[in-house]
């Protein structure tokens, strides 16, 4: 399977390839590849960044990355000290051009325009998670049966989005070192202060054509980006530790003003952080 922009190890396969990843983190420098993904976390929780939206994921999650899109897990080795994520890989031309067009497979193309966004499948998870967990002992023809009826399942599932837009570009060799130089310093970085002038020099740029290039790949600006990042790093120890201050949480996410941090929460939250973790 070829990995785009950048060239990580992954399995030599035409049609469908089954991957176990385990391991303390998962791969974590953003990438994109041709191949649609179909994911079922086993174990481990961490930050995931799909396209332009930053997202969390946890056991159990199904997770659904379409082609082309870029992504990169961040796994949080301090809350689980396992990362066991089992995926399917394939294109919707595996089977040939014309296979997903046939009148009998009509029902699953709803799938194919909800992976351009990424998505990640709220119901049906038992049944989802059951056969995945069968997978490592099936033949290819089983393979294909059983990717046929994930996206039977995962077409009438209820389901989230993990991107706020259709991610259609493809990054050449140089924009992506370039890009995951900036994601993986922000992900690394995030609870400090960066200054545009900072992450601009991470990229080798200017600060204003650093600016216009990250809003141009990404939909959105830097500063909103490492807003978004901040904020849910926050709703997940707002969750995760109940009788934690609020203004530690603030500190521990990037704030030290706690009125700015609680106007930027309410601002992507739609409510107060104390209000958050009451009603969550």
């Amino acid at each position: 399977m070829k990995v785009l922009p950048f060239k990580i190890p992954k399995p030599e396969q035409n049609v469908i390839v089954f991957q176990e990843d385990l391991d303390i983190a998962f791969y974590d420098k953003l990438h994109q590849h041709e191949e649609i993904q179909i994911s079922l976390i086993f174990e481990g929780e961490g930050t995931l960044i799909v396209g332009d939206s930053v997202n969390y994921y946890s056991k159990g999650d199904i997770l659904v990355i379409g082609s082309n899109l870029p992504h990169v897990f961040k796994s949080d080795t301090d809350s689980s000290p396992s990362s066991h994520m089992f995926t399917l890989f394939f294109t919707r031309h595996s089977f040939g051009n014309q296979f997903f067009e046939l009148e009998e497979l009509k029902e699953v193309r709803p799938f194919f325009r909800r992976s351009k966004q990424g998505f990640k499948i709220t119901s049906h998870k038992k049944i989802i998670t059951n056969l995945f967990l069968n997978l490592n002992k099936t033949s290819k023809l089983d393979k294909l049966i059983t990717l046929l009826q994930l996206l039977k399942i995962a077409t009438k599932a209820n389901y989230i989005s993990l991107s706020s837009y259709v991610y259609n570009k493809k990054f050449t060799d140089n924009e992506g070192k370039r890009l995951r130089d900036v994601f993986e310093y922000t992900m690394n970085h995030f609870e400090t202060d960066i200054s545009l002038s900072t992450i601009a020099s991470v990229a080798n740029m200017t600060k204003n054509a650093f600016c216009k290039y990250f809003k141009k790949r990404t939909n959105k600006t830097y500063v909103a980006f490492l807003t978004e990042l901040r904020i849910e790093h926050a709703s997940k120890l707002l969750l995760k530790h109940k009788e934690m201050p609020v203004i530690e949480i603030a500190e521990l996410s990037g704030y030290n003003n706690l009125s700015n941090f609680n106007r930027q929460f309410k601002s992507l939250k739609h409510k107060s952080p104390s209000m958050f973790r009451k009603t969550n």
